[in-house]
């Protein structure tokens, strides 16, 4: 096997295969990469049998064949080799000798016949916008849980109904939702399907995706090995679904009510930030909104006490309630608009708490688009 590539080219490629593998593998040969050269330029793979990733690129291949080197190590050199086209070739002891300029690596190779087979997707396909879909992730992912005693927390639910996808994340004390067009094509059913992908894989996805054009996304296979493919160019990403049941949180969200506040999404975060430095890590946030605009107070460790205030509109009763910061902070940040409006829901059950729906809002008197919609639990203030 030989062949010659753009550095570049090669760099980029390996560091997007290697992207999803665990830092620590307990398989050995999950930790390589494998790279077949043929007539059609040079693919390239990785797998730990949850997820995997694949590309092609062009390469110039004097002698066709399959290796499988490991991938870290791999991308390592390939990320510092200097400004000259790169040759790969297997010498006489079966070991692997990179060539770039004045530089020489020989690496060891891993055996390819007990690498598993990369999972093929032949099930029905949808197209979303490449740059909506990164969005999205962004703003739904972070609300996952990121405790695997609850797997199916640890995932975001996709859904698509007609010509819509939604993706919705939960970790108990918060859910997060974005709707985005989904092209089904000539496929195109109102019967729903769902699919629970693993948060960290997701997220990966929409950072390497997010480049403009469209996203196709696959499902396939069926039992236990039910997977999921994303593809854009000349990349595939898949990934094995998450098993179980996800809440049904949807029917938490509540019919919009008049009872609300709208604030400029800045002032409230820089305001939060400031105010939560004296709070213990777990302590909620008070929160008082009135007419004059939404107060937050904080007492810390150590004596240490926070407040400000930042101008609000509120239309209905004043209301005092406890936030996680943290939660708050990345709700906001997930907005995306220059206000937030923070509704106040009630609930049938007066001992309580309900649950408050923050949503864009373009100004202070027009709403937004209702495409994200994040709940958060309040927290029980104990003065």
């Amino acid at each position: 096997m030989r062949f010659h590539v753009n550095r570049d080219v090669f760099s980029e490629a390996v560091s997007f295969v290697v992207k999803l593998l665990p830092q620590r593998n307990p398989q050995p040969i999950l930790a390589g990469v494998l790279i077949e050269a043929s007539d059609e330029g040079l693919s390239l793979a990785a797998f730990d049998y949850e997820a995997s990733a694949r590309t092609t690129i062009e390469a110039t291949v004097d002698e066709p064949g399959t290796i499988l080197v490991h991938g870290r190590l791999l991308s390592d050199i390939a990320s510092r080799l200097p400004n000259a086209p790169i040759q790969i070739e297997v010498d006489d002891d079966g070991g692997i000798l990179l060539t770039c300029g004045s530089a020489r690596f020989t690496l060891a190779s891993m055996p390819v016949q007990e690498y598993p087979a990369i999972p093929e997707v032949t099930g029905e396909s949808g197209l979303v916008p490449a740059e909506d879909f990164a969005t999205a992730i962004a703003q739904v992912a972070f609300a996952a849980s990121r405790d695997d005693v609850t797997p199916v927390l640890t995932g975001v639910q996709l859904e698509v109904s007609g010509t819509q996808l939604s993706l919705v994340a939960t970790d108990r004390y918060r859910v997060a939702l974005r709707e985005i067009p989904w092209d089904g094509g000539s496929a195109a059913s109102d019967e729903p399907t769902t699919a629970l992908v693993p948060a960290r894989t997701l997220t990966e996805v929409g950072k390497t995706f997010s480049h403009g054009g469209e996203i196709s996304i696959a499902f396939s296979g069926s039992g236990d090995r039910e997977i999921i493919a994303f593809t854009a160019g000349n990349k595939t990403v898949t990934s094995l679904l998450i098993k179980g049941n996800f809440p049904p949180v949807r029917r938490l969200f509540p019919e919009q009510t008049e009872h609300h506040a709208v604030v400029n999404t800045a002032d409230l975060q820089e305001a939060v930030r400031r105010v939560s430095l004296v709070l213990d890590r777990s302590a909620p946030l008070r929160f008082t909104f009135t007419p004059e605009g939404v107060s937050m107070d904080a007492s810390g460790t150590e004596q240490a006490r926070a407040s400000e205030s930042v101008d609000a509109t509120l239309s209905g009763e004043d209301v005092t309630l406890g936030l996680n910061p943290q939660y708050l902070l990345e709700a906001l940040a997930a907005v995306r608009s220059e206000f937030a409006r923070i509704t106040f829901t009630s609930s049938e059950n007066a001992n309580k708490l309900s649950p408050v729906l923050i949503t864009p809002q373009t100004s202070v008197d027009k709403g937004g688009e209702q495409s994200f919609r994040y709940l958060l639990q309040p927290n029980l203030l104990l003065r």
